[in-house]
C-alpha cells in the first residue's frame, strides 16, 4: 500500500486558502438564485412553476458535475479539472445575469451547476491528500466552510441593498472566479497522490463486500441532508417574501442560517479528526 505523503505546512496553508476562495464563490453562486429569484420573477415574468425548473437545473447540473469531475480528475488531475470547473462556472454565473429569456435563464443555471458540481470533489480531495489523516477532518472543514460563508455574503449583499438589481450577484459570481483562475494557476499545488501516477479506485469498490450498506447509508444521508439544503436556500427566501417579510429580512434570515452552518462545519471537521485519535472511525 502506497503511504500518502502529507504536505508541507506552507503547502498545506496555500492548498486550503485557495481551495476556500473558490468554496466561497461556490457558496455565494448556490445562494444567488435565492437571493435573486424576486427580481429575477419580475424581470422575466416567471411564475412559482418556472422558478421551481430555475432552481432545479442548477441543482440537476450538480449530479453530472460532480461524477464527471471526480472521474476526470483521477485521469487528469484535481487541479487541471478544477481550474476548468471554476471557468465553467464562472462564465455561466456571467452568462446568468446576461439571459434574455426563460429558456436561456435555464441553460445557463444548468451548466453553472455542472461546474460547481465539478468543483467540489476536487477541492476537498486536494485539501484532504494535502492535509494528510492527522488533520483531515479540520482542514476540510476549514475549507469547506467556504460554502456555507460564501452564502452567507450573497445574503448580506441581498439585505445590504447592495445587490438591488438581481443580475448584480451573478457578475460578481461570475467576475471572481474568473480572477481566481490566475492565482489557482500560479500558486494552487498539484495534489501529491496525483503526481505520484497512482492508480485510481475503480467505483464498483463502493460495492464491495462489506462496503455497499455503508455507501447506501451514506449516500441517502447526503441525498436527504442536501434535498433540505437547497430547498431552503432556494425557497426560504421567496416563501418569506410572501409572508409579508422584505426581501431584505428574508437575505437576514438567509445569512444567519449560513453563519450557523460554518460554525457547525468547523465543530465537526475538530470532532472527526478527535474520534479518529481516539481510534472511533465509522
Amino acid at each position: 500500500m502506497t503511504k500518502i505523503t502529507t504536505a508541507t505546512p506552507s503547502r498545506l496553508v496555500v492548498t486550503i486558502g485557495l481551495c476556500f476562495m473558490v468554496a466561497l464563490m461556490e457558496g455565494l453562486d448556490l445562494q444567488a438564485a435565492g437571493i435573486a429569484a424576486v427580481g429575477m420573477a419580475q424581470a422575466f415574468a416567471l411564475d412559482k412553476m418556472q422558478m421551481g425548473w430555475i432552481f432545479s437545473a442548477g441543482i440537476l447540473g450538480l449530479l453530472p458535475g460532480a461524477l464527471v469531475g471526480g472521474m476526470l480528475a483521477d485521469r487528469h488531475g484535481r487541479k487541471r479539472i478544477l481550474l476548468g470547473s471554476v471557468l465553467l462556472f464562472g462564465l455561466f454565473s456571467l452568462a446568468t445575469a446576461l439571459a434574455w429569456s426563460f429558456p436561456t435563464l435555464l441553460l445557463a443555471r444548468l451548466l453553472t451547476g455542472v461546474g460547481l458540481g465539478a468543483a467540489l470533489p476536487n477541492l476537498i480531495a486536494l485539501t484532504s491528500e494535502a492535509a494528510g489523516s492527522r488533520f483531515r477532518g479540520r482542514a476540510v472543514s476549514l475549507m469547506y466552510c467556504g460554502v456555507p460563508i460564501g452564502a452567507a455574503l450573497a445574503a448580506a449583499l441581498g439585505f445590504s441593498g447592495l445587490a438591488a438589481a438581481w443580475q448584480i450577484i451573478f457578475w460578481i459570481g461570475g467576475v471572481v472566479p474568473l480572477l481566481l483562475i490566475p492565482l489557482l494557476m500560479r500558486w494552487l499545488p498539484e495534489s501529491q497522490a496525483f503526481q505520484r501516477a497512482e492508480a485510481s479506485v475503480p467505483l464498483r469498490t463502493l460495492f464491495a463486500p462489506g462496503q455497499a450498506a455503508a455507501t447506501l447509508l451514506l449516500w441517502l444521508g447526503y441525498f436527504f441532508t442536501l434535498l433540505v439544503v437547497y430547498m431552503l436556500i432556494n425557497w426560504l427566501p421567496m416563501l418569506l417574501v410572501g409572508q409579508g417579510f422584505r426581501a431584505s429580512q428574508a437575505a437576514g434570515v438567509m445569512f444567519s442560517l449560513q453563519i450557523g452552518a460554518a460554525c457547525g462545519t468547523l465543530l465537526l471537521g475538530a470532532l472527526m479528526d478527535k474520534l479518529t485519535r481516539c481510534g472511533c472511525r465509522s
